[in-house]
C-alpha cells in the first residue's frame, strides 16, 4: 500500500510533501492529496462535485488541468458535476447539460459550443449574441433578414421561408469591416491584449464581438460605423 500511495503522490507532484502537515499545505495540494486517496483504491468510477469550488481562479485553472491529465493518463471514467461552463469545456469528452433537472443537450464540447439546440444551452455555455431575423430564402445556406438587411447563413437547414429565427453569434464569429451585410455602429472598443473587444449596435441590437489577434487590422473607435459579417460555419440558427 505504501508503494501505491508513492505511486499517486508522483503521479500528482505531491511526493515531495508527503512529510508536511496538512496544515501547512496550501489549497491546492490539499485538491491533489484528496484526488491521490481516492485513486489510491482504483476506483471504475470517479465523481466530483464541483471539486475546485473553493480555489481562487487561477488555482482553477491549474487543478482542472491537472484532473484532465490524471484521469487521461488512467483511463478512469469521470462524472464531474460544475456550474463553470470554462470548466466543463475543459475537462470534457461529453457534455450533458442540465435545465431544472431534464436534460436539455448531451454532445460534445464542439457540438455543445457551435450547435446549441436552445437559447438555454447557447447562453450558458460561454458568451453568445441573439440576433432576431426572418428566413427569406431556405436551404442548407439561408438568407435572413437583420434590421432590414440580408445576411446569408450556412449549415442551417431544417427553416422555411417566412419562418422567424434567432441567430446564434459568438463573439468571435463576427467580422467587422469597411464593407460586409449588416451595418452597424461601434460603442465600445478596448483593447484586452489577445483580443480587441468591441461592443456595436446593429439596429436595435448590442452585440458584444472579440477580434482575436489585431495586429496589423484596422482597430474601430467608438462612434465608428462598420459592418458586421460572419464567419462561415461559425453560426447557428435556432
Amino acid at each position: 500500500m505504501i508503494a501505491e500511495a508513492e505511486k499517486f503522490m508522483q503521479l500528482m507532484h505531491i511526493d515531495e510533501y508527503a512529510e508536511r502537515k496538512p496544515e501547512r499545505l496550501s489549497g491546492g495540494q490539499q485538491q491533489r492529496v484528496a484526488l491521490a486517496r481516492a485513486l489510491c483504491i482504483e476506483p471504475a468510477v470517479l465523481l466530483f462535485d464541483e471539486p475546485l469550488s473553493n480555489l481562487d481562479a487561477k488555482l482553477r485553472v491549474s487543478m482542472r488541468t491537472e484532473i484532465r491529465r490524471i484521469q487521461q493518463a488512467l483511463g478512469i471514467t469521470a462524472a464531474y458535476v460544475t456550474h463553470d461552463q470554462a470548466e466543463a469545456m475543459a475537462i470534457s469528452d461529453q457534455i450533458i447539460i442540465m435545465n431544472k433537472g431534464v436534460i436539455a443537450q448531451m454532445g460534445t464540447p464542439e457540438e455543445i459550443y457551435h450547435h446549441p439546440n436552445s437559447e438555454f444551452v447557447a447562453d450558458f455555455i460561454g458568451e453568445v449574441n441573439f440576433l432576431t431575423g426572418e428566413v427569406v430564402k431556405a436551404g442548407d445556406t439561408c438568407t435572413v433578414r437583420i434590421a432590414g438587411h440580408e445576411v446569408e447563413v450556412s449549415n442551417a437547414s431544417g427553416f422555411t421561408a417566412g419562418q422567424e429565427c434567432k441567430v446564434v453569434l459568438r463573439p468571435e464569429a463576427g467580422i467587422l469591416a469597411d464593407e460586409g451585410a449588416l451595418p452597424c455602429k461601434v460603442v465600445l472598443s478596448c483593447f484586452m491584449g489577445a483580443y480587441q473587444n468591441y461592443h456595436v449596435m446593429v439596429g436595435d441590437t448590442l452585440v458584444k464581438l472579440a477580434d482575436y489577434c489585431p495586429v496589423g487590422r484596422k482597430v474601430y473607435q467608438v462612434g465608428d460605423t462598420a459592418y458586421l459579417s460572419f464567419r462561415e460555419g461559425c453560426v447557428s440558427m435556432l
